[in-house]
């Protein structure tokens, strides 16, 4: 049966946005993804609300306050938290994935939000500080979590042609995540004193929306094929997320990369990092998933309310400002997605990248002639937006679709393991060394990001190539020797097979063997 479900016309390995295609790249980014860009801004509206809900509970319990340096290394805490518990999740990907599944990993891992949601919620009642700090830390372990497994997941079920466009899709949740966070925290809305646990909780309502719908939808076919071997549920998942596609041809390039791998079992990274082939595009993610953070975007964000202030912005008219920026964020991520498939990830990431380091150069420029020229204020202001921008249409999405392209399926996990560990570590870094290092060198600072982004261009320039329309073999293939394993044997007898060289893999080049055309086959 499993055969004549795959008699399908010949064609390419080419593919439409159906339906349901289109559904699990919402369910799964609208879920998860969305939740780590809310995270990131719901604690800065409500920062003196928490502060002092913090100082009346010590209060309560002791009799006395907490001291300023206290108040505010309490609060730092809850802020950076989130992002220790993002760095733990990114490395339990692997385990969770070769376990569970994509879809499996993204549908279990909603009850960490449930429980961080609540405890969340219910802290003021409780009157335990202690409660929103556990609560960041496990919201955190689900983003790490979701940050890598969703765009694995949506890379591995989308066909070739569409895999930028619904792989940038979780990069556009984030953003507007981000947003809604500006959005709700505004005075009118969620941002008032006795509203910011339901604020802080509110995450609960889009994962309960993708617990209800998502396991309706199948796993991913390359994992039920290449770990699982299920043939059957291969089939039924893509037909489930193909129209009018060529099945058949598509199983064919999976058994092809399933051949090619000494092991379908899940590398570790160790493994990862001494497996020679694989250097390169081991690099590749050290260095753009490090430029990600190290670009300044987080330092831009923490920076932000200054900046605008300087430029002469009404203190009480800031907050929609910054609104604004989110708006625009989310203009920027859309534009990046519409256009991934037309133009190719190397554009997107060599144009934000040197997009946003004109921009840091600009805003040290800015900086430091705003006290001579009153209208430099006004640039500052145009060259955050304009990182901000840069940073959204490629660089905040594009690493992570990169990171499925550049991998087989058995290094996948690992890779994702190294690139979601070095996102968060670099995170936090930033968050802790800028404020001394605007301290030391003050506008300058802003260079350092400056050198960064430029570096990362060049290095996207000359080193990875484009990936736009390549099946996971073919980008391989790319990266892998030349020099060939096997000489060619040169034989005039019918019956003999000529050999190709093979890749870095073991397998063969084209990923097929050549037989002699006058070959009869019973």
């Amino acid at each position: 049966m499993a055969e004549e479900l795959l008699i399908f016309s010949h064609g390419k390995l080419t593919g439409h946005l159906t339906s349901s295609l289109l559904a699990v790249a919402f369910l799964s980014s609208f879920g998860s993804s969305m939740l780590y860009g809310y995270n990131l801004a719901v604690v800065n509206s409500p920062a003196e609300y928490i502060k002092d809900f913090y100082n009346r509970s010590v209060v309560n319990r002791n009799g006395s306050g907490l001291s300023e340096e206290s108040l505010t290394l309490m609060y730092s805490l809850t802020v950076s938290v989130f992002a220790i518990g993002g760095l733990l999740g990114s490395l339990l990907v692997g385990v969770l994935v070769t376990k569970f599944g994509r879809k499996g990993t993204l549908v279990k891992s909603t009850t960490l939000v449930f429980i961080s949601g609540a405890l969340m919620g219910f802290s003021r009642i409780c009157g335990s500080p202690e409660m929103v700090i556990i609560g960041r830390f496990i919201t955190g372990i689900h983003s790490g979590i979701s940050l890598s497994v969703v765009p694995m997941y949506l890379g591995e079920i989308a066909p070739k042609n569409l895999r930028g466009f619904l792989g940038l899709m979780p990069s556009i949740f984030i953003c507007v995540g981000v947003f809604m966070a500006q959005v709700l925290g505004l005075h009118e809305l969620l941002g008032k004193e006795e509203h910011w646990p339901l604020f802080l909780s509110l995450v609960v309502a889009p994962t309960f929306i993708q617990l209800l719908l998502l396991p309706w939808f199948p796993e991913s076919p390359r994992y039920l094929l290449i770990e699982k071997h299920n043939v059957h549920a291969t089939i039924t998942a893509l037909k489930w997320y193909r129209a009018k596609c060529n099945i058949q041809a598509e199983i064919e390039e999976m058994q092809e990369e399933q051949r090619s791998l000494s092991t379908v079992n899940t590398v570790s990274v160790w493994h990862l990092i001494l497996d020679t082939s694989v250097r390169w595009q081991v690099v590749s993610i050290v260095v753009i998933n490090i430029g990600m953070q190290l670009s300044g975007i987080d330092a831009i964000w923490f920076y932000t309310n200054a900046i605008f202030e300087n430029a002469g912005i009404p203190r009480p008219q800031i907050q929609y400002t910054t609104v604004g920026t989110g708006a625009i964020e989310v203009i920027a991520g859309l534009i990046g997605c519409f256009t991934i498939e037309r133009l190719g990830r190397r554009p997107l990431m060599i144009g934000g990248f040197s997009f946003m380091g004109i921009c840091c150069a600009g805003i040290t420029i800015s900086l430091v002639l705003q006290t001579y020229l009153s209208f430099m204020r006004y640039v500052s202001v145009a060259c955050v937006v304009g990182i901000i921008a840069g940073f959204c249409i490629g660089p905040a999405g594009v690493p992570f679709l990169m990171t499925a392209e550049l991998f087989k399926q058995s290094h996948r996990p690992a890779a994702y393991i190294v690139g979601g560990s070095l996102n968060w570590i670099s995170n936090f870094t930033v968050g802790f060394v800028f404020p001394f290092l605007q301290m030391s060198a003050g506008a300058f600072c802003y260079l350092i990001f400056c050198g960064i982004c430029l570096s990362v261009a060049g290095y996207v320039y000359f080193i990875i190539p484009e990936t736009k329309n390549k099946t996971f073999m073919e980008i391989s293939q790319m990266f892998s020797s030349k020099e060939p394993v096997i000489q060619p044997l040169v034989q005039s007898s019918p019956d003999q097979l000529k050999l190709k060289k093979m890749n870095s893999y073991g397998a063969l080049e084209n990923g097929f063997l050549e037989f002699d055309s006058s070959m009869s086959f019973p």
